[in-house]
């Protein structure tokens, strides 16, 4: 994620994800985290709190996505989904959930059929 943020800026993948370049992530977990973390939805402290997950970015849904810690120097993606009113945990680290969202490969009812690959990508660094 962090990769991504650093080598993109801000950024829409198929006018459907959008991620928090380093320029807003910040910014955005700050308002967005403290906001969210005083969601009963969300079970996790959120960024800016010492030990939170990060939320990085949403879906056009409203839906908010994070990385959430979970020991080891590991971290794995969740999501609040605004149309579920609740909190989707996965077992997955950012890229190979990434990958699998953009393929199809999630299983999930939340995210949209792609279309195949590569996905349009608008880059927003203004």
């Amino acid at each position: 994620m962090i990769a991504i943020a650093g080598a993109y800026g801000d950024a829409v993948v198929s006018d459907y994800i959008y991620f928090c370049g380093a320029r807003t992530l910040r910014r955005y977990a700050d308002g967005m985290g403290r906001q969210l973390e005083a969601s009963r939805t969300v079970p996790h402290v959120v960024l800016p709190t010492p030990g939170g997950a990060l939320v990085w970015g949403n879906t056009i849904e409203g839906d908010q996505l994070f990385l959430v810690p979970r020991g080891g120097g590991t971290w794995t993606v969740s999501a609040f989904r605004r149309g579920w009113a609740d909190w989707h945990d996965t077992d997955l680290g950012f890229s190979d959930w990434f990958h699998l969202a953009l393929t199809g490969g999630t299983a999930t009812d939340w995210l949209p059929e792609w279309e195949p690959l590569p996905h349009p990508l608008e880059l927003n660094n203004g």
